[in-house]
């Protein structure tokens, strides 16, 4: 039976799920939510997910939201070996903190950033710009010398911040200095399945939808 994926195309946690989904062979049933006319906010959907946040899984009945959590348990579930998520602790443990520092740190650092501007309109902060800049820094750090953030191969830690990272190409930010990150941005572009059919296509959404909002 197919899973479905309550989904907005822009966001970097839907399209991260994505990702792994295609990474795992998992086919999504995508159920696109309009934020904008509150189907999130709907009985049925709180009854899936009190929080009514994105993306939201239903797995046959199965409901699970927050979107790291989401990629690990498809890749327990489906993935035909443990290589994305390995099952040794050290190695996972170090996949998690990479994980949990997107969550409170790269990606917070960038909704942190420019949510204010797109939905309240409100003035670039520096103060916050700053954040985004040492969250960067931090990332920077992990790459030294290596190819992937948590292991010597692909795994959901790489899925997972790529989403958080593409978003800086799309906003007024000077990636150069990142010798590090560009590079692995490149190479998880080109080794990624279906990189341009999840990630790069919502990224033109959450593009067309800033230029809209900011007008």
């Amino acid at each position: 039976m197919p899973i479905d994926l309550y989904y907005v195309p822009g966001s970097s946690p839907c399209r991260a799920v994505r990702l792994v989904a295609a990474a795992v062979g998992v086919e999504l049933n995508l159920k696109l939510t309009d934020l904008m006319a509150k189907e999130h906010l709907k009985p049925e959907f709180i009854k899936m997910n009190p929080q009514h946040t994105l993306p939201t899984l239903d797995d046959n009945g199965f409901y699970l939201w927050e979107s790291r959590a989401i990629c690990t348990y498809l890749i327990d579930k489906y993935s035909q070996d443990d290589s994305l998520y390995p099952k040794d602790p050290k190695q996972r443990a170090i996949i998690n903190q990479r994980l949990y520092f997107d969550l409170d740190c790269l990606y917070n650092s960038f909704a942190d950033y420019l949510y204010p501007q797109m939905f309240g309109g409100a003035p670039a902060d520096p103060e916050k710009l700053k954040k985004c800049y040492e969250s960067l820094d931090t990332l920077e750090k992990f790459l030294e010398g290596r190819s992937y953030v948590a292991a010597d191969h692909m795994t959901v830690a790489d899925l997972a911040l790529v989403t958080s990272v593409s978003n800086f190409t799309i906003i007024d930010f000077d990636l150069t200095p990142y010798k590090n990150t560009l590079a692995w941005l490149d190479k998880i572009k080109a080794e990624a399945p279906n990189y341009e059919g999840t990630n790069g296509e919502g990224l033109k959404a959450f593009e067309a939808l800033k230029k809209q909002l900011m007008k």
